[in-house]
Order: structure tokens, then C-alpha cells, then sequence
């Protein structure tokens, strides 16, 4: 393999391929010392260095340099072995420079072609012989593609695997929706106005919260749009998914309520050894802000960081009387102490069960062996209730069997 020969290969390589000349020289080097193996024994300490610029070769072995003689030999020896090594390490380079092009792509969005439909699963075309999977666990339910359908994703994961790249692409996670609106709305993606969290359900339900660096533009207005043309085009891509636009606050006092929108809230009061929000509203606004199967309740908890306990006022009044009148009936426990930790949001049995000892210890200014009792008494309490609860429902399950029983006994008599 004459030096001119040498760069000719590199050059055509380097065009056809993509692929960095210095890669593509490794790899020779690597074959040739593959296939000089053959001829100075499996053992053999060989090195071979093509010079860039010229060309030329020159190695050694066993830190003995070769001659002119045995480089063009080894150049010429077992040219099959050697082709199959470059063939092998070209491959390799093609997929690492894919690899390295693809993770620069990483969290976001691509627009790729449905080529196969196996079982749930989606096999996508990104072009220049790029393939996605899309996971039936990254599909929004209700998804339905055939083959030639485009569909819009996030790349989520880039792995090598072999010689080729496995990509992994979702339409469920909340970035997805967060590249949509940035597709949608200007001022997000020129960074006027910034998404601060996403909570999904997908398929279903999403929260998004955004904040303006321009107080003449309000963020919640220009996500949604003129009459909604903005935020209807982010519903269309989800298949009708409801999204609620939330405007952002680092004052919980305000951002709470915002989140738990469209519901009217009355007062939020912080816990903040539990992280809960217990959150009061008047009767008729308790459903709404609790949501279908507690959907908005616990969207808004996710988006805010909070544990969200929506109570009306008069359920909050009873439930402290019963949980302080229960607290003082344990050992040790005083009732400045007892109002302390309702005032902390502890409004159960369980709550107290959970209490850091120290916290406890600290809060009543009790040692340490009164705190340890107060909490396994808790813990014993709470366990009863639980039995109770479990019973309860056990024999309203019965119940309702023995009346079906009854209803089709009575239906086959008449």
C-alpha cells in the first residue's frame, strides 16, 4: 500500500463517510496490525503509525523498528483480514459519529416517519438511515399511527448498540410539551417568557408554569394566545389533552391558588415540617379544585412541590378538635404541645407517626425517651384506624354481595 494510495482511501472515506480523517487512519493502522498478526505471531508487540500529511508508514515490533521490506510486506500480507478490520472499524466510527451527533440532539424535538408498526411499538425515520423507536410506554394513550404517518417526538435516550445507534424517542414526558409551546409561542423560545414547571398526566391533564422577564408581556396571555390559537394547537398535538397555562410565583401564597385554578381558593396555610398546603375553600368550590379522581389537586401538588390538602372551613374545624382531643390522650403529651403540631399541619395519627424525633423533641421541649413514646403510641394509633377503616370497608363490600344476592333471588322467584 503505496503513501499516495494510503491518503486517496482516508480522503474518499473522510467524504463519503463523514467521518474525521484521523479516525479513518486509526483504523487502518488497527487493520494492518490485525492482519500483520498473521505473519509476526498473535504475541507480538506491533505498532504502525501513517504519517497525515505524507502518508508513509512506519512500525515496529517488539520495539524493534521494521524495515521498509517488512511495512510494504505487512502492507500486502492477508489483504482480507485487513478489510474486514476496516470494514468493522469504519462502521464503528460511523456509528460513534452518529452517537456524538445524536446526543447533541438529546431532549429534543424531531419529526420522524413511521416505518414499521410492531405490536405497540413505533419504528421511526429521522433520515440519513436514522432510526427512533417510539415505546408503547412513550405513546399518549389514545396514539394511533400507520405506516407513512409523521409524527412529532423528543429524543429521550441515545445509546450504542453495536454498530448501530438505538434511539429512543416519547411523546409522554413533560419536555415534550414544553418543546411544543416553544414551537407555538415566540417569547419562550427567545427566553422572554420562561417555563418554570410541567406536571402531566398524559393523555389527560397538564399544568405548565410560566413567568415573563418583560412586565409588558404577560405570560400566561401570550401562551395561550388570541381567542387560543396558540394553546389549541398544543391541545391538537396531545389529541385534545387539557393543558392549563399557570401563572408562576415564588410566593406560595399566590402560586398555590393559581395552580389549583379554575377552583376559588379562600386561604392557604404552609406546613412546613410536612411540606403540605392545607388549602380552604368554601363547599361548592371542593370538587372543582379536587378534579376528576383528584387529578387537579395533585397536578397542582406536583407543579408546586407541596402536598396540597384541599379542606372547607367547617371540615378543618372538626378535624382539628378531633385530632387535638385524640393527641391529648396520649402519654407525655401537653397541650401547648398538642396545639403546636396541629398549627404544623400534623392533623392525624399517621401525620405524627412520621415525625423526625429530634423535630419532636425540639418543638415540645421533651427528652428523648418521651418523644420516642409519644411517636409508638402514634404509630399504635394509627395502625387501629387503619384496621377500622379496612373492616369498614369489608362490610359495606359485603353488604352490597349479599344485596345483589337478595336483588337476583328475588328476580328469579317472580
Amino acid at each position: 500500500m503505496n503513501p499516495s494510495e494510503v491518503l486517496r482511501i482516508v480522503d474518499a472515506i473522510h467524504r463519503d463517510k463523514k467521518i474525521d480523517k484521523s479516525i479513518v487512519i486509526a483504523g487502518i493502522e488497527s487493520a494492518l496490525v490485525t492482519a500483520a498478526r498473521k505473519h509476526f505471531g498473535e504475541d507480538a508487540l506491533l505498532s504502525i503509525i501513517i504519517d497525515p500529511e505524507t502518508g508513509e508508514m512506519s512500525g515496529s515490533c517488539d520495539g524493534v523498528l521494521l524495515t521498509q521490506e517488512e511495512l510494504e510486506q505487512t502492507g500486502r500480507i492477508d489483504a482480507q483480514t485487513a478489510k474486514q478490520v476496516m470494514i468493522q472499524k469504519i462502521r464503528e466510527a460511523e456509528r460513534d459519529s452518529l452517537y456524538e451527533q445524536l446526543i447533541e440532539d438529546m431532549d429534543q424535538m424531531i419529526t420522524g416517519i413511521v416505518q414499521k408498526v410492531e405490536g405497540s411499538t413505533l419504528i421511526l425515520s429521522l433520515g440519513n438511515n436514522i432510526e427512533a423507536i417510539l415505546p408503547r410506554s412513550e405513546k399518549i394513550p389514545g396514539d394511533l399511527y400507520h405506516i407513512g404517518d409523521r409524527v412529532r417526538a423528543v429524543i429521550v435516550d441515545v445509546r450504542k448498540s453495536g454498530t448501530r445507534v438505538k434511539v429512543v424517542v416519547s411523546r409522554t414526558r413533560p419536555l415534550f410539551v414544553k418543546r411544543l409551546f416553544e414551537q407555538e409561542v415566540p417569547e419562550i423560545a427567545d427566553g422572554t417568557i420562561e417555563v418554570k414547571e410541567i406536571s402531566r398526566e398524559p393523555g389527560y391533564r397538564t399544568k405548565i408554569a410560566v413567568a415573563s422577564i418583560d412586565p409588558r408581556i404577560e405570560s400566561k396571555g401570550a401562551c395561550v394566545g388570541i381567542r387560543g390559537s396558540r394553546i389549541k394547537n398544543v391541545n391538537k398535538e396531545l389529541g385534545n389533552e387539557r393543558v392549563d397555562v399557570v401563572q408562576w410565583s415564588d410566593d406560595m401564597q399566590v402560586f398555590i391558588p393559581n395552580a389549583l385554578q379554575p377552583a376559588e381558593v379562600e386561604e392557604v396555610i404552609l406546613c412546613s415540617m410536612l411540606g403540605r398546603a392545607v388549602v380552604l375553600v368554601k363547599p361548592d368550590q371542593r370538587s372543582l379544585a379536587i378534579g376528576r379522581k383528584g387529578q387537579n389537586v395533585r397536578l397542582a401538588s406536583k407543579l408546586c412541590g407541596w402536598d396540597i390538602d384541599v379542606r372547607t372551613r367547617e371540615d378543618l374545624e372538626n378535624v382539628l378538635e378531633t385530632t387535638l382531643g385524640g393527641y391529648l390522650e396520649l402519654e407525655g403529651m401537653t397541650d401547648e404541645l398538642a396545639d403546636l403540631l396541629v398549627a404544623e399541619g400534623f392533623l392525624s395519627f399517621d401525620d405524627l407517626s412520621i415525625i423526625e424525633p429530634d423535630d419532636l423533641m425540639s418543638l415540645g421541649n421533651l427528652d428523648e425517651e418521651t418523644a420516642a413514646h409519644i411517636i409508638e403510641q402514634a404509630e399504635e394509633r394509627a395502625e387501629e384506624e387503619e384496621n377500622q377503616k379496612n373492616e369498614a370497608g369489608n362490610e359495606v363490600r359485603d353488604n352490597e354481595v349479599r344485596s345483589n344476592e337478595e336483588s337476583a333471588e328475588d328476580a328469579e322467584g317472580e
